[in-house]
This record gives structure tokens, sequence and C-alpha cells, in this order.
């Protein structure tokens, strides 16, 4: 008989160990995890009601490993799925079409090297500008341009794009 509660101690434990690792992948809300709280506590009840060194040891075992499990565990979450949504962190996928759209939107502002159009606001040094009917904002390069001139992209740097009025020497 007192084998019998050494087994369940035991398999208590293991059952308790078990539930911890569900809980890092199924969102309960920490429900497994006070369901294995309790199942630990079992466990470690049994192992004393059998002998106190086998109780000393789970008890023991349990402290130890709690920490362990705990911080490994929400190591292990933080890169799941559910875990990164949790966070806040983006998935992949967003993460790679909002690179996308970058990229496009930066391949697009170098491509207006050369593009003329006219400033919108004035630009003392910073405004908008109209290119091909689209709005930008801009700077100007060297002098302030009044609203209404016509203008020259000279320089396009990733978001940054730099004007000069059409026909003004670089000079």
């Amino acid at each position: 008989m007192e084998n019998q509660y050494l087994a369940w101690g035991l398999t208590l434990l293991g059952i308790a160990v078990f539930l911890v690792v569900i809980e890092l992948f199924v969102p309960s809300g920490g429900i497994i995890a006070i369901v294995a709280a309790l199942t630990a506590i079992a466990g470690i009840i049994s192992l004393f009601v059998h002998d106190v060194v086998w109780g000393l040891i789970g008890l023991v075992s349990v402290l130890i490993a709690t920490p362990i499990m705990v911080f490994g565990g929400l190591r292990v979450w933080a890169t799941t799925r559910i875990g990164r949504r949790m966070l806040g962190e983006e998935s992949e996928d967003v993460l790679a079409r909002r690179q996308e759209v970058e990229t496009r939107r930066r391949d697009e502002i170098a491509s207006l090297v050369g593009a003329q159009g006219e400033a919108v606001t004035d630009l003392h040094p910073i405004g908008v500008v109209r290119i091909d009917g689209r709005r930008y904002d801009a700077q100007a390069e060297v002098r302030l341009i009044d609203a209404g001139d016509k203008i020259v992209v000279t320089h396009a740097d990733g978001f940054q794009i730099k004007v000069r009025r059409t026909g003004e020497d670089r000079g």
C-alpha cells in the first residue's frame, strides 16, 4: 500500500509538468496552471505519506523545477504565434508585407530624380510639391521656393526628396 502512494505521487508530479507544458500552448487564462499547481501539491502530499524523505525530494524538486519551467516556458512561449501576438510583435507575414511596401515606396521616390513638378506650398526649406499629379514632402536644396514655382527633383534618398527651382543653376 505504501508503494502505491509513491507511484501516485510521482504520477501526479509528472501530470503537473505535462499540464504546465500544455499551458504554454493553450490559452486558458491560467486555469491549467492552477490545476497543475494543485496536482503538484497533491503529488507532494502523496510522497510525504509514503515517506518523509520522498516528500522532501518531491518538494525540493518542485521548488527547483518551477522557476526553471516558468522562465524556460516564457522563453518558448514568446516565440510562438500566440505569444508574439500577445506581446505585440508582428508576424513574419506582416513584417514582410511592410518591408515590401517600404521598398516599393523607396524605389518610387528614387525614380523621381530629374522629374519636374510644381511647389504646392512655400518651401522654407520644407514644403509640399506636386509631381505627376501626386503630392510629396520635399526640401528646397538651395534657396526658398515659393508656392506655384516650377521645380525639378535633384536628389532622392530614402524618403527624402530635394528639389530646386526649374532652370536654377546647381552652382
